[in-house]
């Protein structure tokens, strides 16, 4: 390798390791205050906490790796463009195609290792971060119940002084406030000097015996005169055992169709497999449905008086309701029905299929996803890269600016299109690649203009006027800062 690839390629991977680096822990904040609920004040070991999130980590990879490399190409070529490397380069005869080859060499291997990642990091990561969040409801029931403060179950609301025991299961001091169907007003107050948590690992029901307390419920009152003694009910007991359902804590992001689908959590090989077999399931249910529906339209008999026989009706006459008499109106009523039973059986029908459809197209789009990635890599260099050599600019400051316009445009064809092919607006290959579709234009443009030194690109006409507005809005908050502190001086002095 010569010393001038060496010397790029060393710029360049020092630049997005960094890049990545800052980016990734910014991401894996965010996750902590997602699931900060989740985390804290619930005894949890510092080993569980790793777990938690380095479980969690992988899925942000698909999410930092393109900007970081987006980011990272800008910088590294802005800075050489800046420092006038390339004006050395094309002196000795390197073209700054020339001066891209290493990198893409190495981008390559960058979409090949993410391919991977994607393909077998991310769905194990995933698998084991779900089964880890019921891991610790099931083998650890406490930890759904915080001491020292109300927690939402549901129907119910549950405080405890105290919590003992190697699993937490022994509480002490139970207060328990059950809703009313409204959800606005407490129905009943349960109190408990102690109380047992149980739970199974088959199970989502959370079981909690209590022990020597008091039941409340108010009484509703039949007369004025009652309402005004505002009666209730007041029950004594020794034991009483209480059955919560743990599965809206087992929901990831509050979606309960990040469990249900396990989409996320397939390879290639297994999701070619599932879709192979929802295709086979989605036609079977159109044929039946379609055979079902032909069925019951063609089930239109007539009496045939003379030879008392059942035959199909093929031409109904002009007088037909006349030849029921006074059963006209029962006749009438019945093909309303029948009609109705057929519109609700079809449009029943129809949902299922769609709902087979959508659960198909997720696992296209995840099948796709994989892919994209590895592409996006490629993508987000050349357009990087060009990009940095025009603009000559390097550091944070004008590239940042660039790359998070040009990624959150990216992200947002991206989940726009997802959301169309999901709900089975557009195809999930189109639905998947629209972002790079749309794109890569951009990229064969700018590497375009950049290879040919072409400089009719001009970004300051945009930039500049932002900046010069940025800094007069520095300069006038520095004014009043150094206004305000002589009127301080002045009133002191005074």
């Amino acid at each position: 390798m010569k010393i001038l690839d060496r010397y790029i390629l060393k710029s360049f991977t020092s630049t997005l390791l960094t890049v990545f680096a800052i980016l990734y822990f910014i991401f894996i904040l965010q996750g902590v205050w997602l699931f900060i609920s989740e985390l804290a004040g619930k005894d949890l070991d510092i080993i569980v906490i790793v777990k938690f999130l380095l479980f969690y980590s992988p899925k942000m990879v698909p999410l930092v790796l393109p900007l970081s490399v987006l980011l990272s190409s800008i910088m590294t070529f802005g800075n050489f463009a800046e420092h006038y490397e390339f004006a050395a380069m094309k002196a000795s005869g390197i073209s700054l195609q020339r001066a891209m080859r290493p990198l893409s060499i190495f981008i390559c291997g960058l979409a090949l290792i993410s391919f991977w990642f994607a393909n077998d990091v991310i769905p194990k990561a995933e698998y084991k971060f779900i089964n880890l969040r019921r891991e610790i409801i099931h083998t650890k029931p406490a930890m759904a119940i915080a001491a020292g403060q109300f927690n939402d179950m549901g129907n119910t609301n549950i405080k405890v002084d105290k919590k003992t025991g190697d699993k937490g299961q022994n509480l002490d001091n139970v207060t328990i406030h059950v809703k009313s169907n409204s959800g606005y007003e407490n129905e009943a107050v349960i109190r408990s000097t102690n109380g047992i948590l149980h739970s199974s690992e088959d199970s989502n029901i959370l079981q909690l015996q209590l022990f020597d307390g008091n039941y409340y419920k108010e009484v509703a009152p039949k007369t004025a005169k009652e309402r005004e003694t505002r009666p209730f009910l007041k029950v004594n007991y020794k034991i009483y055992t209480m059955n919560m359902d743990l599965a809206q804590l087992n929901q990831n992001d509050g979606n309960p169709e990040t469990i249900s689908n396990t989409y996320h959590m397939l390879d290639v090989r297994e999701l070619n497999y599932t879709i192979d077999s929802l295709q086979k399931v989605l036609v079977n249910d159109k044929v039946s449905n379609t055979d079902n529906l032909t069925l019951r339209m063609n089930n239109m008999y007539i009496i045939n008086k003379d030879k008392e026989e059942v035959t199909t009706l093929e031409v109904a006459p002009d007088d037909l309701l006349e030849e029921f008499g006074e059963k006209k109106l029962q006749v009438l009523n019945a093909a309303k029905e029948y009609i109705s039973n057929i519109s609700f059986n079809t449009e029943n029908n129809d949902a299922m299929v769609l709902n087979s459809i959508k659960k198909l197209n997720d696992h296209y789009l995840a099948l796709y996803d994989k892919f994209v990635i590895a592409f996006s890599c490629f993508l987000m260099f050349y357009i990087g890269a060009p990009l940095g050599a025009i603009i000559r600019k390097g550091g944070l400051g004008l590239p940042m600016v660039f790359a998070v316009i040009i990624f959150i445009t990216y992200h947002f064809i991206n989940t726009f299109g997802k959301k169309v092919a999901q709900e089975d607006g557009m195809p999930p290959f189109l639905g998947a690649w629209i972002g790079p579709l749309i794109l890569s234009p951009l990229a064969i443009f700018l590497t375009y203009k950049a290879t040919r030194d072409n400089g009719d690109i001009n970004f300051g006409s945009a930039i500049y006027p932002v900046i010069d507005g940025y800094q007069f809005i520095k300069w006038k908050i520095k004014r009043y800062f150094q206004a305000s502190k002589v009127k301080a001086r002045r009133r002191k002095h005074k």
